[in-house]
């Protein structure tokens, strides 16, 4: 079965980013409201990035973030930190935690999916961004050294692997001892229905592999991490359309029983020193 996920997520975002069809949770409008750039009405997506850190920014680049938060706002980086983006897409943070960490730092970003790295190294390019480099490789398997990172971060793509506990082995592994995990996903209140489980439309759409709150705790904790943290940043009403649209298969019972067991959080851990 993960197999099977991993080439149904790769597929759904290498149309998402060749169609600007909009990925892991619908639009692909601009992420900053109210503003010239526009204003999406995807509800995961829906201003997760300030005016002010899209400033400059080419808006090819800020329409196709297909994230659920924005981890380069909560995760404290450095000037000098190397950081690496697990799943990066088009590559919005990486090339915003590249001008946080200034030139003597660096920023990773892995993804799968050679057409997302094709525009992120274009983004890159039209940016003028020379401190980053895009890597291709899976999540669960980080083409990097053992403890070679500072910070690890990621936006709503860990509840995308069919392998959790080897995604986050492996972000133990590259972190420097002191690193710091700091990462935007979905995480569930609650178990979902085996139904939901199945859905390989909602594998990529980031609701059926998300994990429950205590067992992403878990999970980090058995991998080594420690001050391990849980953030609530956005919750979701199974109500709004957009969403409604990656469960058409339920009845309106099954959708009133599973409401409110779906949340965006900020999940911060240290490797111990």
């Amino acid at each position: 079965m993960e197999d099977n996920i991993q080439e149904i997520v790769r597929k759904k975002y290498a149309e998402a980013i060749t169609n600007k069809a909009g990925g892991c949770c619908g639009s692909a409008s601009g992420c900053c409201s109210g503003n010239s750039i526009g204003q999406t009405i995807d509800p995961i997506t829906k201003d997760l990035y300030s005016c002010d850190e899209l400033n400059g920014l080419n808006i090819d680049l800020i329409a196709n973030s297909f994230g659920c938060g924005n981890p380069t706002a909560l995760a404290q980086l450095n000037p000098g930190d190397v950081v690496l983006d697990l799943g990066s897409g088009a590559g919005l943070d990486v090339l915003l935690s590249a001008k946080k960490v200034g030139p003597n730092g660096k920023a990773y970003g892995l993804d799968m999916t050679d057409e997302m790295l094709s525009v992120a190294r274009e983004n890159q390019q039209k940016n003028n961004v020379s401190n980053a480099e895009f890597l291709k490789g899976q999540i669960e398997d980080i083409p990097l050294p053992d403890n070679t990172v500072d910070v690890i971060i990621s936006n709503c793509v860990i509840n995308l692997s069919g392998n959790k506990d080897k995604v986050i082995s492996e972000a133990f592994r590259v972190l420097k001892p002191g690193g710091r995990l700091a990462v935007s996903d979905i995480v569930l209140r609650k178990v979902l229905p085996d139904k939901l489980k199945t859905n390989m439309l909602a594998w990529a759409g980031c609701v059926a592999g998300a994990l429950m709150d205590n067992e992403y705790k878990d999970k980090l904790s058995a991998a080594g991490f420690e001050n391990i943290n849980v953030e609530v940043t956005r919750e979701y009403d199974l109500n709004n359309e957009n969403l409604k649209s990656l469960l058409k298969s339920f009845t309106e019972n099954e959708m009133l029983e599973i409401n409110g067991s779906i949340y965006s959080a900020f999940i911060r851990a240290n490797k111990p020193i």
